[in-house]
């Protein structure tokens, strides 16, 4: 086989190196935050030379969002239930139970840090916004489609997805699901009458 073949080949050290790579960004941030380590170290802690890191992704910023843009598109996923408040629910329970796993504080950590790195930092934290802005209308275009009334993102951001985001961020302990679904209630009664919801 041509050596170029292999190269080519799906899987194999490429994929190898970029999931080591992405751990190692991961660790590092929960264990010492962002802009507290150098590519060397993610390099050293991933088994592969820094030079590696440089050929694949040119900078840290660009691996931190790689790292972030990768998390956010290979978890929670758009469920599909047949109703507005069963996608809604099922969509807040997996959004739940992603930034409360292993390396869900951390990366949420890594966008709010991202923000302050720059221009490269900032369009990193965008597309992790555009993304997640992205799955969310996704969902309620299809609700639309199915003759519901759908809210707004921005609503559904509001009321469901920064509660989540900020309990975690804070560590004010594990998000049970009864607290998830009354953000969901919420979200319905605000829709109702928004006057009456504080």
């Amino acid at each position: 086989m041509a050596e170029g073949a292999k190269a080519r080949r799906p899987g194999g050290r490429s994929a190898r190196v970029r999931a080591a790579a992405h751990q190692a960004v991961t660790d590092l941030v929960a264990e010492r935050g962002y802009g507290n380590f150098t590519v060397g170290e993610v390099a050293e802690r991933a088994g592969v030379a820094d030079t590696s890191i440089y050929r694949r992704w040119g900078t840290l910023e660009a691996l931190t969002m790689d790292v972030a843009l990768t998390w956010l598109t290979t978890n929670s996923p758009i469920p599909d239930t047949g109703t507005l408040e069963g996608d809604l629910r099922a969509y807040a329970a997996g959004v739940a139970r992603d930034v409360g796993g292993p390396d869900g504080p951390a990366v949420l950590q890594l966008v709010i840090a991202l923000s302050s790195a720059g221009e490269s930092g900032a369009a990193a934290r965008d597309q992790f916004l555009a993304e997640r802005g992205r799955q969310i209308q996704g969902m309620l275009d299809r609700a639309h489609a199915r003759g519901e009334h759908p809210p707004d993102a921005l609503e559904v951001l509001d009321h469901v997805l920064a509660p989540l985001y900020v309990r975690t961020l804070f560590g004010m302990g594990p998000v049970a699901p009864e607290y998830v679904d009354s953000l969901v209630d919420r979200l319905q009664a605000w829709r109702s009458h928004p006057s009456s919801v504080r």
